[in-house]
């Protein structure tokens, strides 16, 4: 491995995420798909945050809130998935492995990247690929808005393993969550685990995305961040004149950890 350990969670934690995982890696693609009901993979959105809402100090800083016992959680919770998707704006801060660090994980998830412009500089010592280089991780599948990515970006990454794949930009640029989950869908990938950061999260909190969002497990780390970091803070919905809160979890359970707290849940529809 290149310079990491690997981790372990017991057991007697992880059966406390049962109800808010996908369906079991080992079943077969047409259980897994009738389980869904839907072409779409299993999406659970998780991250960590601070009791003022913030994920980091500013944009662009890494920022580490969640203590050993929730990070090992992270870890778990990936090897519960096929893929890890983040965005572009996280790659760049974080340089991310984006693999899995359980002991004798059987299958590393595939990380997925959402950079519309082609953003994200990868080179051959982008962690990515170096856990793919060593054997504990797979190259990215990188979700790109440009019919033409840079040619040399492309290469390194198919060198790898992975590829990029061309969806449609709406007029600011973005994706539609739907493109993205059929597209990842249709390469094979039943479930992924989205980790991040700020606009993928509020995106998703959106109510037009709501649907889209299978489980929700978020980690609440006991710090205040303070005024200018980056913040979990979905728009706000309205009903007529009268706002109404843009989003609300059921079916929630609360898991300690260390000195964190873990809240799961499902959105309410």
């Amino acid at each position: 491995m290149v310079g990491s350990e690997s981790l372990s969670f017991p057991e007697a934690d992880a059966v406390k995420f049962l109800g808010y995982l996908p369906p079991a890696l080992e079943q077969s693609e047409q259980a897994r798909d009738g389980t869904l009901g839907r072409h779409r993979p299993f999406v659970t959105l998780t991250f960590a945050t601070s009791l003022d809402s913030s994920l980091s100090l500013a944009p662009g800083t890494r920022t580490s809130l969640s203590g050993p016992c929730s990070k090992a959680m992270t870890h778990y919770l990936r090897s519960k998935h096929e893929a890890i998707c983040i965005g572009v704006g996280t790659a760049v801060a974080d340089d991310p492995a984006l693999n899995c660090r359980i002991a004798n994980v059987s299958n590393q998830p595939r990380p997925v990247i959402i950079d519309p412009r082609a953003r994200w500089c990868v080179t051959r010592q982008s962690m990515v690929l170096r856990r793919t280089q060593s054997g504990d991780g797979k190259a990215p599948f990188v979700m790109t808005g440009l019919e033409n990515p840079p040619v040399e970006a492309v290469a390194l990454v198919e060198e790898h393993g992975g590829k990029y794949i061309t969806l449609d930009v709406d007029e600011g640029g973005r994706f539609r969550w739907a493109d993205i989950l059929a597209a990842l869908h249709k390469d094979g990938i039943r479930s992924v685990m989205i980790e991040g950061g700020g606009c993928i999260i509020n995106s998703l909190l959106d109510p037009e995305n709501h649907e889209l969002v299978d489980s929700v497990i978020v980690t609440i780390a006991p710090t205040w961040l303070g005024q200018g970091g980056v913040v979990v803070s979905p728009g706000r919905r309205f009903e007529g004149p009268t706002a109404v809160p843009a989003a609300r979890l059921k079916n929630t359970t609360w898991i300690p950890l260390g000195e964190d707290a873990v809240l799961c849940g499902q959105l309410s529809r």
